[in-house]
């Protein structure tokens, strides 16, 4: 089932349930993938729609720390809420060791040997785990495999 057509379901379902965090969750979801398809011009793809997922969950999980840092439990308890319902949308996550696997294969790839390397690494690395892994993670994991 496409993306799109799961949110619609999904969000009928919320509304017959009366889930107003979901509901509010899934329109910005929808919204911002109505505004990604009119910025490309066209429908946006399967890829297309997990861009703007990882833009939103990136956007929660910084508003979540800034909250955290704030004592602002209320706006916190709010924000775990709807990174537990994007999570939903999102695919499933690699293990460390997946990760860590997909790290040393990319870099016998590139044939990277020191930090100053660093950049051929992500580079070839990200489009393979677009989605399915945090950035900062994989960013850690490869300065850590090129020390």
């Amino acid at each position: 089932m496409k993306l799109l057509d799961q949110l619609n379901q999904d969000m009928k379902d919320a509304m017959r349930n009366k889930e107003k965090q979901r509901l509010s969750v899934i329109r910005s979801i929808k919204s911002e993938l109505q505004n990604e398809s009119i910025k490309l011009g066209k429908e946006v793809t399967d890829e297309d729609a997990l861009t703007v997922l990882n833009r939103e969950m990136k956007q929660r999980k910084e508003s979540l720390r800034e909250f955290e840092q704030a004592n602002r439990e209320d706006l916190v308890a709010k924000t775990k809420e709807e990174i537990d319902i994007l999570n939903v949308y999102m695919p499933s996550q690699l293990s460390d060791e997946e990760l860590q696997q997909i790290i040393l294969d990319t870099i016998e790839e590139v044939g990277a040997t020191s930090k100053a390397d660093m950049g051929k690494v992500m580079g070839a690395i990200m489009p393979k785990v677009k989605g399915k892994a945090d950035g900062s993670k994989v960013n850690q994991l490869v300065i850590k495999s090129l020390s």
